[in-house]
């Protein structure tokens, strides 16, 4: 059976659109939004490093570029940290309101001025577990739960997360925190892993024979590599929609994704009107579907 890709479009440092091939298996490229960020945060220009900067504690917010599925587990490492002038550490959690729709500037700490409005929910991590070097690992359980693992622990943050909308990973960079980079993500299966593709990942013009992560020294068969950092190994090809995890998806959407079920694409076209992975405008086919409708 072949296998299916999809393409993940990104500008690079000149500005042009290239493209980045990937099975349709792989998560999409995980950054931090850089149009909705807190005053004092410096965004590298790969988009994973968050940094706060200034004589202060706060003003640190940052979220993820796409919604992040259930279970999907986000990888951060603390870069930098200042034990000797601040108490408390970052904070981490989810949300359901997209970044693009918010107002500038943002609160100035996740918890209490966002966790106080619908629609957002977070959770300090202990200051022992956020020293420089520290790597972190956190996700929404299936149940509704934040789920924190870190050192080959793993505790229970919270509950009550509201899984009938999108989500986006919410991080506070604050107190002792300076400075993360975002590691990426992946969901863990019985059989398989899924990874986030790597934004480092060289980055090839668009050609339908081509991977989007080929090997240096390539087959002379003529055939691409695979994308082997967005797999670890075969899976079924079967896919479940992105936003319910439940239903197979069915709808391909402008872009190329094929990522959400019937039932899920019309919500999406009508609440966002964007890709919930490239966030690339798709309302071109709501228009379609009322042109064919009438």
């Amino acid at each position: 059976m072949g296998k299916r890709r999809i393409w993940n479009k990104r500008k690079n440092s000149g500005g042009s659109v290239t493209a980045h091939k990937c099975r349709c298996h792989c998560l999409g490229p995980l950054t931090f939004y850089g149009q909705a960020a807190g005053d004092r945060i410096h965004l590298s220009s790969d988009g994973l490093q968050a940094e706060r900067r200034g004589d202060t504690f706060r003003g640190g917010v940052v979220f993820t570029s796409r919604p992040v599925r259930v279970r999907e587990r986000i990888r951060v490492r603390v870069q930098k940290d200042d034990v000797f002038r601040w108490q408390g550490a970052m904070r981490v959690g989810f949300t359901s309101v997209p970044p693009s729709d918010r107002s500038l500037p943002l609160p100035e700490m996740a918890i209490p001025n966002l966790t106080n409005k619908r629609g957002h929910w977070a959770v300090p991590v202990p200051e022992y577990q956020c020293s420089a070097g520290s790597e972190l690992v956190f996700w929404v359980s299936a149940g509704g739960s934040v789920y924190l693992e870190s050192s080959n622990t793993r505790r229970k943050l919270l509950s009550g997360v509201d899984l009938s909308q999108p989500l986006w990973a919410m991080i506070d960079i604050y107190g002792q925190t300076r400075s993360i980079r975002l590691l990426g993500s992946e969901m863990k299966g019985l059989f398989y892993r899924r990874k986030s593709c790597p934004v480092s990942a060289p980055e090839l013009p668009i050609s339908p024979d081509r991977g989007c992560n080929l090997n240096a020294n390539a087959s002379t068969s003529g055939q691409a590599d695979e994308c082997i950092s967005c797999l670890d190994t075969d899976m079924s090809a079967d896919e479940t929609c992105v936003v319910c995890m439940q239903r197979a998806v069915k709808s391909a959407l402008p872009c190329g994704h094929k990522c959400l079920c019937y039932q899920c694409t019309s919500r999406v076209l009508l609440q966002f009107g964007t890709c919930p992975l490239c966030r690339e405008d798709i309302r071109s086919l709501l228009t379609e579907w009322r042109g064919v409708s009438g």
